[in-house]
């Protein structure tokens, strides 16, 4: 029986108009679930039997940023199916793991394709990938590149990771980058949030409520690493925090007729219920850098979340205190 031979597609270091649109789209959160790569086995430029191979996730934006580094150099892209997530995500996620990478390698018949058994992973993959289990098991042995696509051409001269190129590095150019998508998933539900506190308690309410969520959409990305704090959700409570002493000092000059006990209520329900939306942004912003773990992360979750519910909790109920008392007063 005449065996079958490995399904290997061919890409280009190229990236083209189109491909720079659909990262525009990407970027902004369009149509989040289509920008996938299929997965498999990709050929770069005339790659043969002892060229390296490199693994990505199926997310456009990781694959292009990988064939995109590697131009002028001849090898191989295996492609894991991660379900669209970059490499970091999915690593966290379990998706870019062990049994996906020694599945894929299976499939694709890699074996067959290459002479070497190596396969070259994202450093930031490394936490869903077990070197010693996935050589145990496909006979390849991992080994894990630099943390940016971009310093593989020196990975591959040198013959290793140097320390500068296993150093994460989140500069404001690539924390702003994510800001697009962030504010295009929160924003329209802030929006929504700001409408309703307007006809429920007037402009500055809906002034708060909305600049409580630009501070952690863009504020806290943008000032990542000046805020003096370790977890993200505190840097979130100290820029929700600078928007609630504005609103509530405003509160206090608004005459609205509520008298001295209304207006303090009124400005600490403020105090209590803006800085929990920041900090629930700033929390969410941890899946979209690669200075965090998952267990970081989780223990982030549990000691915060509560906080913010009961914060939020009780500037609700504080306010619709105060509107009563406003509205029987009048």
């Amino acid at each position: 029986m005449e065996e079958k031979s490995p399904d290997i597609r061919q890409t280009v270091p190229d990236l083209t108009v189109h491909d720079h649109l659909v990262h525009l789209a990407a970027r902004l959160g369009a149509k989040r679930n289509d920008w996938r790569v299929e997965p498999g086995l990709y050929r770069l430029g005339g790659a043969g039997p002892s060229s390296p191979v490199f693994v990505t996730a199926n997310y456009r934006l990781s694959f292009d940023a990988l064939r995109s580094a590697l131009s002028g150099i001849d090898a191989y892209i295996l492609v894991l199916d991660t379900d669209g997530i970059n490499v970091w995500c999915a690593a966290g996620k379990g998706t870019f793991g062990t049994d996906e990478l020694v599945s894929r390698i299976e499939s694709t018949g890699l074996a067959d394709v290459v002479e070497g058994r190596v396969v070259i992973v994202p450093q930031l993959g490394a936490t869903g990938v077990s070197a010693h289990e996935a050589r145990m098991r496909s006979g390849f042995k991992v080994e894990y590149g630099p943390i940016r696509a971009e310093d593989l051409p020196g990975f591959l001269r040198e013959g290793r990771a140097t320390p500068q190129m296993r150093r994460i590095r989140f500069d404001f150019k690539d924390r702003i980058v994510l800001v697009p998508v962030e504010a295009t998933q929160g924003l329209p539900a802030a929006a929504a949030l700001s409408l309703g506190a307007y006809f429920l308690d007037g402009p500055l309410a809906a002034a708060g409520l909305l600049g409580a969520a630009v501070a952690g959409l863009v504020g806290v990305p943008a000032l990542l690493p000046y805020l003096p704090a370790k977890d993200y959700s505190v840097k979130g409570f100290m820029l929700g925090g600078a928007v609630a002493v504005a609103a509530a000092s405003a509160s206090l000059l608004d005459d609205n007729g509520s008298g001295v006990p209304g207006k303090a209520a009124r400005a600490a329900s403020y105090m209590l219920g803006l800085p929990p939306l920041s900090a629930f942004i700033a929390l969410n912003f941890t899946g979209a850098t690669p200075c965090t773990s998952p267990s970081g992360v989780r223990r982030e979750i549990y000691r915060y979340v509560p906080v913010m519910a009961g914060m939020a909790l009780a500037g609700v109920i504080l306010n619709a205190a105060q509107r009563i008392a406003r509205t029987r007063k009048g």
